[in-house]
């Protein structure tokens, strides 16, 4: 008898585990996860970066995963503006292993700059992150690249290419620094369709749901709220291999969910109506964006529908650590003093704001940040993004539709 409630304890036991345990429903939705943090954009700053790994208790000192099953969410935009992109994206490939040994996971989503650096966007990359890449070989590489569109010139057009000036190479030399060829064969599939962060990047997702939350770069709005997280991914997918940079489609438009701000607030902001069409359509609670920076502070919007988590984890945005960290307690945001519940009531904000403040004494935006808040200004949006004088709602979303 005692034998057999034993073996039944022992099943009930198994069974509770069984059931508490996270489940991967399809590639791109899971459930029961008991526990996520996300991070938002890095912007090729490697001690940032690991700094918010290790206040939030993903990783120790030397980098290694310690988090059990935790999943690790970064809503994308790891390269340009900082040096050390190759070098977050090798971490955190390593840190995925790491984290399926352990039953955890690493999500790394798509942004606009990976987009950006394979369809040959250029302007943000930073004079460090072509250093980064340049070695040993790289000004007989750069000589080559340089002899070979001299080449290309003359045949094509002889008289421009006759007329030349006589510092061509010097100002060429200028926008294309030594390690910029090596950069272009990492990223470019038409320098090489193997490139390392080319492929790296083929198996980023658009947009992925843990529990009852959406998690996507820039934000879903009218246009692609008929879709399906699965679409999404396909059709980024197609366009980084298609090798046109003019090709219109998800990578470039602005309306897409690599550049969409209408979720953080601004013009045309997403209506509530929108929202809760975009949060129906996939059984969720929560939409959690990056792209648009904070000033330093994880924010929600719209009664905690949209949380907005672009800190400005970067130095070149100030450096700000914060991190969205989800447990079955509920949802908090995450700084190196301490860690504070996400309000879910607009109203709350204020309180929220002053107690993120009283952690982060030092950062001038904050403050500012409430005089708005105060002032009825609830979702302005930072002093980097053009803000409108009056921001119209985009028109409420009608979800069945995909692109």
């Amino acid at each position: 008898m005692a034998r057999s409630r034993y073996l039944l304890f022992g099943m009930l036991l198994f069974a509770q585990a069984l059931w508490a345990a996270p489940r991967q429903l399809d590639a791109y939705r899971w459930d029961n996860v008991a526990r996520i943090v996300a991070i938002g954009d890095l912007h090729g700053d490697y001690d940032s970066y690991l700094t918010v790994l290790q206040s939030a208790g993903v990783v120790d000192r030397r980098g290694r995963w310690i988090a059990g099953d935790t999943h690790l969410v970064q809503t994308g935009d790891i390269p340009d503006r900082g040096p050390d992109t190759r070098r977050i994206i090798a971490h955190m490939a390593r840190l995925g292993g790491q984290a399926e040994k352990r039953g955890g996971q690493v999500h790394n989503l798509l942004g606009n700059h990976e987009a950006m650096n394979v369809y040959g966007d250029l302007r943000y990359v930073s004079a460090g992150e072509y250093s980064a890449f340049a070695g040993k070989r790289a000004p007989v590489l750069r000589d080559r690249y340089y002899k070979a569109t001299l080449e290309a010139l003359a045949a094509s057009d002889p008289e421009q290419a006759a007329a030349l000036p006589a510092d061509h190479r010097a100002q060429w030399d200028l926008s294309h620094p030594l390690g910029w060829v090596e950069h272009r064969f990492a990223w470019d599939p038409r320098w090489d369709p193997k490139g390392e962060l080319f492929l790296w990047t083929m198996k980023t997702k658009v947009a992925i749901q843990l529990n009852d939350l959406v998690f996507v770069h820039g934000g879903i709005g009218s246009t692609y709220c008929g879709n399906s997280l699965e679409s999404m991914t396909t059709m980024a997918r197609a366009a980084l291999g298609g090798g046109d940079p003019d090709a219109p489609g998800i990578l470039r438009d602005e309306a897409g969910p690599l550049w969409y701000r209408g979720l953080a607030g601004v013009d045309p902001a997403a209506s509530t109506e929108t929202v809760d069409a975009i949060l129906g359509r996939h059984g969720a609670a929560h939409v959690v964006i990056g792209h648009t920076p904070t000033d330093g502070v994880i924010w929600p919007r719209l009664a905690g529908r949209v949380i907005m988590i672009d800190t400005g984890i970067s130095a070149a945005y100030g450096g700000h650590v914060g991190w969205l960290e989800v447990t079955r307690e509920g949802l908090f945001a995450g700084y190196r003093g301490g860690r504070l519940r996400l309000p879910m009531d607009d109203g709350q904000r204020l309180e929220y704001l002053d107690a993120v403040i009283a952690l982060q004494p030092a950062n001038p935006a904050l403050p500012k940040r409430r005089e708005a808040l105060r002032a009825g200004t609830l979702d302005a949006p930072p002093a980097n993004v053009a803000p409108t004088p009056a921001q119209p709602l985009e028109a409420a979303a009608i979800c069945g539709t995909a692109r």
